[in-house]
């Protein structure tokens, strides 16, 4: 899986550079009323880019820190539960029913 993942950034990147250079031409972008930038236009879409994928990004991380919270704290509560010592089990003594009439022995030569 690992060599999959690999493969894949490395052909992306390949497409980032062939892409880089055949589009390396300078291109003026109008900021606010008469503030101008002159930059390249891989730098202004890969900028572009990482300025429209940086809220997703700190989602993401938003996230992944609010669930690893939540499952530190289980796993310290199943570990408190784990460690604590149950209360001793204590049985009722058993007392015969008396309610229940008892039945004569059975003969194994009948009823007499």
């Amino acid at each position: 899986m690992q060599f999959l993942r690999t493969a894949f950034w490395v052909v992306v990147a390949v497409a980032l550079a062939f892409f880089c250079m055949a589009n390396y031409v300078p291109v003026t972008v109008r900021l606010w009323g008469d503030m101008v930038m002159e930059t390249k236009l891989p730098v202004l879409l890969i900028g572009a880019f990482l300025l429209g994928a940086l809220p997703f990004w700190i989602m993401a991380r938003a996230t992944r820190w609010r669930l690893k919270r939540r499952l530190d704290s289980a796993e310290r509560a199943l570990a408190v539960t784990a460690t604590a010592t149950p209360p001793p089990v204590t049985t009722p003594p058993v007392t015969p029913d008396t309610s229940i009439p008892s039945l004569p022995p059975l003969n194994p030569a009948g009823p007499v």
